[in-house]
């Protein structure tokens, strides 16, 4: 192999994950070839909520300069019963949790998050990006690892890392046979121009709870958009990001919800969705010169909003931990893994009961209504110090 071979890092995926761990590589001097299975970037998408533990990561990357402008800054989190759309709780953000962790709350698209992370890395000369590259295998020699798409191309570097999301390839070289299964709902999503949001066109996080569903929308675009995401329970099911959903089955799934709320939405055209997957806990995240990080490793479900946020942590910890170790590859991953997997775990399990919560049937969703209602919200934002308040491994 040659020089550059034999020092860089290959990464598979060109999304969130793989593109910030090419942009902490890079800050240290490490080279990267990031592949990415599509033939081009796509500018699809939704939004996307980053709490301070990822908008600090984005200042470290250097990137949060160009997002900010095309950032929301929202000044709370209004939780809304859905049957009646009175509000129980405000939950603080703005200043009082940039304050209290010393990096802003943010929610963006994600194209627009995508795009910062991308022109940073093109304008890297120690990061290349090779599109259309599919990575299937895993073979390793020595000290080396040559990594192969689905078109037979070959590529060869120190190490390789599956950045490739839920339904990674080479979560296959880690765990064999390891597959997410259907979690039993869907989430729908749309962007609408802040002239049709109607109330949802707020500077905050919506946040409509009802029986077996809920809805979230906040600003984006400098307020000028607002991204909608309806979760449901619901046995419909794909492995397709962006499926089509009429307006019958939009219906059902906020026929739970206030009239006004309803109105607004079933009007708007152009409504995507996929299913919710998990991933039962991997006994290992690594092997050999092969690593996982992200939603291959680890699927988040979206009720705490910390999917992509994850991977940016993982990215800049991954790279901190090959840094460190310098060729031992091997070691580099198992300490990055020992460093992440109990993170990883809690942010799962929290998620996964924040959903519990937000889609209680009665009598326990009273329950509930009344603790939102009665509990300060700096109160319930600050039990989450613990999420918010990460900061990268020196």
């Amino acid at each position: 192999m040659s020089k550059a071979e034999t020092e860089r890092i290959l990464i598979a995926g060109g999304g969130i994950g793989g593109l910030a761990l090419a942009l902490a590589l890079a800050k240290a001097g490490r080279p990267s070839l990031v592949l990415e299975a599509r033939p081009e970037f796509s500018i699809a998408g939704a939004g996307i909520q980053l709490g301070p533990n990822g908008t600090r990561i984005l200042q470290q990357l250097g990137v949060a300069e160009n997002l900010a402008p095309l950032a929301g800054v929202p000044e709370a989190i209004h939780v809304y019963r859905g049957t009646r759309g009175t509000q129980m709780a405000r939950l603080p953000l703005g200043n009082w949790i940039a304050r209290r962790h010393g990096a802003p709350y943010w929610v963006a698209h994600r194209a627009d998050l995508h795009a910062a992370l991308l022109e940073a890395a093109r304008k890297n000369d120690l990061i290349e990006i090779e599109m259309g590259f599919s990575a299937v295998s895993v073979a390793e020699a020595g000290d080396a690892v040559t990594l192969r798409s689905e078109t037979g191309r070959e590529v060869r570097g120190a190490a390789v890392v599956g950045a490739d999301g839920l339904w990674s390839r080479l979560r296959e070289h880690v765990k064999p046979g390891a597959a997410p299964v259907f979690a039993g709902a869907s989430a729908s999503r749309i962007v609408l121009p802040a002239e049709r949001a109607g109330r949802l066109a707020e500077s905050a996080v919506g946040l409509w709870l009802s029986a077996g569903a809920h809805v979230v929308h906040y600003p984006m675009r400098g307020g000028r958009e607002i991204a909608v995401v309806v979760i449901a329970d619901e046995t419909w099911q794909s492995r397709v990001w962006d499926a089509e959903i009429d307006r019958a089955h939009l219906g059902r799934a906020l026929a739970c919800f206030t009239r006004e709320l309803e109105d607004v939405l079933l009007e708007a055209p152009g409504w995507r969705r996929w299913s919710l997957h998990r991933l039962a806990q991997l006994p290992q995240w690594n092997a050999g010169r092969c690593v996982l990080i992200g939603d291959a490793a680890h699927p988040m479900f979206p009720y705490l909003a910390q999917g992509g946020v994850l991977a940016l942590e993982d990215a800049v910890e991954l790279a901190t931990c090959l840094v460190a170790l310098g060729t031992d590859v091997a070691n580099a991953f198992a300490l990055f893994v020992s460093r992440r997997r109990e993170r990883a775990a809690r942010v799962q399990a929290a998620s996964a009961r924040n959903g519990r919560i937000y889609h209680m049937q009665a009598p326990m969703s009273f329950a509930r209504d009344a603790t939102f209602t009665a509990a300060p919200g700096t109160l319930l934002m600050a039990s989450l110090d613990w999420l918010y308040g990460w900061k990268p491994t020196a």
